[in-house]
């Protein structure tokens, strides 16, 4: 008997949960759906433009589509489009994995002034999601206060001469954006010393590598004779502060004063735009906080229900914890799985004439590969263009 499967979101999570049940038993019919009319999600929305390596881990997620027999359904958002009740009514089991998208505040006075913004909302707008915000004006001296890899992601786009940026996916809107900005220095302040920091050391050598800056690293112990750089006359001053703890933020007369806390005490940095990045909430249209407090587990959330990814465990984790999660979760929702012929399954979701399968996406893809100019590898299309190519196919 063939069970029914419905994965809620096609990033990396929702991709690698199809890829490992199906590995597992090829007679499962599994649909991942998603409340954007693309897949990948992250990998197309929230990896940075220029790290395609990254963003080409899609490639194996495409054989989950027209290799292993997952069935795409975009443009259907659950909790908005269709109750998630409905949609356990229809399938034997539901995995959540739709992510979380929101930027968490700081949580110190001051964090919700003007010329605040996050880092999930600027990248979101670099790489054109189709509800992402304008791109705000960042002035002449932004700072950045996180320590991950998003922290360090956003410091090495804002850090990149136009030629840095040849092969990446940044689309003309951005690319004008970045080169109107004119920074005069660019800070980024991190909690933890550089020994304990939460990003990938690789992403600090990225930076370093970089030709048009002059990094300078403050730090709680000496810095690493690497990572010390000449100066360079006409360089982009990039300061890096470790072990910094921002306490509280203010207007000023040129931007924000932002008050920080270190080895040496308290001192004020003056910044004309602030991008926080210390992590993400909210997870669309579904109540992930309310789920996991009235389930009280994070992997299964009820009968046949359950979660995987950043839903299930909060933001933390890069990639490959995805797919290490998603085969953990797979295992139990197989051992687990009760088939039910009675269930729609894919039936279910026929009725919503908005939706948009794979082979729309193919197409998609294959035009925002052929529209890319030389210096870019695509050029992704509006949320618009898309709807209207999937129109014109109907």
């Amino acid at each position: 008997m063939t069970g029914k499967i419905a994965i809620v979101g096609a990033g990396p999570s929702g991709c690698y949960l199809a890829q490992a049940l199906l590995k597992a038993d090829p007679t499962l019919e599994v649909d991942v759906l998603d409340a954007l009319p693309v897949p990948y999600g992250l990998l197309r929305y929230g990896v940075a433009a220029d790290h395609q390596g990254t963003k080409g881990i899609a490639r194996q997620f495409e054989r989950v589509f027209t290799r292993q027999g997952a069935r795409f359904h975009g443009n259907i958002d659950v909790g908005r489009d269709m109750p998630l009740e409905t949609l356990r009514e229809g399938f034997d089991a539901v995995v959540l994995a739709a992510g979380l998208s929101g930027d968490r505040s700081l949580g110190i006075p001051g964090d919700t002034l003007p010329g605040i913004v996050g880092s999930g909302a600027l990248t979101r707008a670099l790489n054109e999601h189709p509800a992402a915000e304008a791109l705000p004006e960042l002035g002449p001296e932004p700072m950045i206060i996180g320590g991950g890899n998003v922290a360090m992601d956003i410091l090495r786009l804002l850090s990149k001469t136009p030629a840095e940026l040849a092969g990446s996916d940044l689309g003309p809107g951005p690319t004008e954006w970045l080169a109107r900005q004119r920074f005069r220095k660019i800070t980024l302040v991190s909690r933890s010393p550089l020994a304990a920091a939460r990003f990938d050391p690789a992403m600090l050598k990225e930076i370093v590598r970089l030709s048009g800056i002059a990094l300078e690293i403050s730090d709680s112990q000496p810095v690493p004779p690497d990572l010390l750089a000449e100066h360079v006359p006409g360089a982009l001053p990039v300061l890096l502060n470790f072990a910094t703890v921002p306490t509280s933020i203010a207007p000023a007369a040129q931007g924000l004063d932002v008050t920080v806390e270190g080895s040496a005490g308290p001192r004020v940095l003056q910044a004309s735009a602030i991008v926080t990045a210390i992590g993400f909430d909210h997870a669309g249209g579904l109540d992930r906080a309310g789920l996991l407090r009235e389930c009280g587990a994070a992997t299964r959330l009820a009968p046949g229900l359950y979660a995987t990814g950043w839903f299930a465990n909060g933001p933390s984790g890069a990639i490959p914890k995805a797919r290490a999660d998603a085969q953990t979760v797979a295992a139990r929702l197989l051992a687990e799985l009760r088939p039910d012929p009675a269930r729609p399954g894919a039936a279910l979701l026929a009725s919503h004439e908005a939706k948009v399968d794979f082979s729309h996406w193919e197409r998609i893809d294959a035009r925002e590969r052929a529209a890319a100019t030389a210096d870019r590898c695509r050029r992704k299309l509006t949320l618009t263009e898309i709807l209207d190519m999937k129109d014109m196919d109907a």
